[in-house]
């Protein structure tokens, strides 16, 4: 360093110091590849559109499902520039309007109901294009003890046939939560989506505990494998669910979709995301 001024030598010790910093380990040891949102059922039902991207910016929270009926009001009745508000409004945020959740089945035996269900989630399906949510949650809700189970399993996976055909021409994908007594077991859900046979047409899993009956929890992903467009999750602390399991699996089957917290409401819900946060990288090994 003889013979160099003060200054070029102050300059060379910054620019060491900051290729040094630039090779220290960061927070996490690689990021997920998979993406953290929430529903707003049940710890967010209570929020509007404002405080719901303030939270999940507060707690790194990059996406949100829009639950039916609650206090964000994002439902068919908005004119045309309250829908270009919710999009500008997600838009101009750091979170993204992943879905809307509806509660919307189409196991009913009373063909009436099923033709109007079908026309209802038509609408849901534009509201999701026009405030630029990704897809649209739907479910099964059982099985009518008057009918018989494949002819109610086939008539699911045709209305969804139905309507991944209608949606794919708004950019949308359906999501089928694995949901309702008996609809809830896997196999039945892959029978629903080979009904379905529609590529913009997958499941929501649901991080049930009938995930783990029959065959066990290996052989039921598997099921789906491949066909999971998003996930909801208890709270990771129950050690009755295989959560570590759960996503492991999904991460080395390639989703990259989001995992969605499903968990009840608190008087401090920013931290409890947090933790909820924390829990989820650590159960990918990510800390």
């Amino acid at each position: 360093m003889a013979g160099m001024s003060a200054g070029a030598l102050g300059l060379v010790n910054q620019t060491a110091l900051a290729a040094a910093a630039a090779q220290q380990p960061g927070f996490l040891t690689k990021p997920s590849r998979m993406k953290l949102g929430t529903v707003t059922y049940n710890l967010a039902e209570a929020w509007d559109i404002d405080t719901l991207i303030k939270n999940c910016e507060a707690a790194h929270f990059e996406g949100v499902e829009l639950r039916t009926g609650h206090a964000h009001k994002v439902e068919v009745a908005l004119s045309k520039s309250e829908r270009d508000a919710v999009r500008q409004r997600f838009a101009d945020s750091k979170v993204q309007l992943m879905g809307l959740g509806s509660a919307f089945d189409y196991h009913t035996p009373d063909q009436d109901k099923l033709k109007k269900d079908i026309a209802a989630t038509m609408e849901y399906i534009v509201l999701a294009h026009d405030v630029g949510a990704t897809g649209v949650k739907v479910r099964p809700n059982g099985l009518p003890k008057e009918v018989p189970k494949e002819k109610t399993l086939e008539q699911i996976g045709h209305s969804l046939r139905e309507l991944g055909e209608f949606a794919e021409n708004y950019g949308i994908v359906i999501r089928l939560e694995v949901h309702g007594p008996s609809t809830s077991l896997l196999p039945n859900i892959r029978t629903i989506l080979d009904a379905a046979d529609r590529k913009n047409v997958g499941a929501c899993w649901n991080s049930n505990q009938s995930d783990l009956e029959g065959e066990g929890f290996e052989h039921n992903f598997d099921l789906v494998k491949g066909r999971i467009f998003s996930v909801h999750m208890r709270d990771l602390y129950l050690e009755e669910y295989p959560f570590r399991k759960l996503l492991t699996r999904l991460n080395e089957s390639g989703f990259t979709g989001y995992c969605l917290a499903e968990i009840p409401p608190s008087t401090d819900p920013v931290r409890v995301m947090k933790y909820f946060r924390a829990l989820w990288l650590a159960y990918q090994d990510l800390l």
